[in-house]
């Protein structure tokens, strides 16, 4: 009787240390322990490179207006400081002119546009859409004028900008009116130049309505503002066309627009604007930017020369955005003519466009 009481005990202890066990290694998957952080960040870290690998799924266009993943990663892909110079091109082709949408992407024929929220500065993010003649306008385009655009900073320039009435800026759509029928969207219209408007993008947007007429195919675009930093105006934008049920043999493009206007000296951080060689910028008194009413000011725009950065071999204006992140040690001031400093294989910034 003794041996079986002992054998008893022994097996209840054994089941007790078992249960004991169990216990701990359930209480240890909960939240308010060291170990289930470290597990819910590394399932955070592993989420978030999943939705980079599935970048533009079906799932991620229909919530592109709730998360700012495919604006970060076509920001990621073009890399400003990697984009040469404004020369004389409206616009310049990126990756061998081969669009980055996904392989699934590619395949697909239904009808579908999107719209980035504006960031926490009031810009717009992607624009992306299936162009075909299902969302293709019928009506006139109404009235766009409500829409004030980060950078708007008007003024109007009839010596340089001979086509009346002569303004600086126009309400660019990133994907044209007559390719989605959007009106007054606020998500769709950044301040961009004339210039960029009808010599950047015009060309583009027209060529795919065209084909879409013609064929009655669908053409995936997608039109990305890229502005550097904090700018309020972008540097200019990333466009993408593929044509869908030809594998883009009839429409494929990959391009960056310069949002410049020759002859004129803008401030990408706040939309100011002058002639070149004048440092007084003159704005429209009833125009406004997003945050606060503009009035005639009066721009210091430095006459000390340039400003190179030493490690990239990248040469400012003194005014640029670039210059205030830019590390003193890689600073080095010249007085040098533009023409000068190209020649000993300095390059002008693709922003300040010096």
């Amino acid at each position: 009787m003794k041996h079986k009481t002992v054998k008893t005990l022994a097996l209840f202890l054994t089941l007790f240390v078992f249960l004991t066990s169990s216990g701990c290694q359930y209480t240890s998957e909960l939240p308010d322990t060291d170990t289930s952080t470290e597990a819910e960040s590394e399932t955070s870290s592993v989420n978030s490179s999943d939705s980079i690998e599935t970048e533009n799924t079906n799932e991620q266009v229909e919530t592109a207006e709730e998360s700012n993943s495919e604006s970060t990663e076509n920001t990621q892909i073009v890399d400003l400081t990697s984009i040469p110079a404004y020369s004389g091109t409206a616009a310049i082709e990126i990756n061998g002119n081969v669009p980055f949408f996904s392989a699934e992407d590619q395949t697909r024929t239904d009808a579908f546009e999107t719209y980035e929220s504006l960031d926490s500065l009031g810009r717009c993010g992607v624009a992306y859409a299936n162009i075909c003649q299902e969302i293709m306008p019928t009506e006139d385009r109404g009235e766009i004028g409500s829409i004030k655009p980060t950078g708007w900073v008007q003024n109007k320039y009839p010596d340089i900008i001979k086509e009346s009435p002569s303004y600086l800026y126009n309400r660019c759509h990133l994907i044209a009116f007559c390719l989605a029928g959007e009106n007054a969207n606020e998500k769709n219209l950044i301040t961009g130049t004339r210039y960029l408007n009808i010599e950047g993008m015009l060309p583009y947007e027209e060529m795919v309505a065209d084909y879409v007429d013609r064929t009655g195919n669908h053409v995936l675009y997608r039109v990305t503002p890229i502005f550097d930093g904090d700018n309020l105006l972008a540097s200019g934008v990333l466009m993408e066309g593929y044509s869908v049920e030809d594998q883009g043999s009839g429409i494929q493009f990959c391009v960056y627009a310069y949002n410049v206007q020759p002859g004129i000296s803008i401030d990408y951080a706040t939309g100011s604007n002058w002639a070149d060689g004048s440092s007084e910028t003159t704005s429209d008194t009833n125009t406004t930017n997003n945050t606060s009413t503009t009035t005639n000011t009066t721009t210091n725009t430095s006459t000390s020369g340039y400003v190179i950065n030493k490690n990239t071999k990248v040469f400012h204006s003194p005014t640029c955005s670039s210059v205030s992140r830019m590390k003193e040690s890689n600073k080095q001031y010249s007085n040098e003519s533009r023409d000068s400093l190209i020649s000993e294989g300095y390059s002008p910034c693709g922003n300040c466009n010096p």
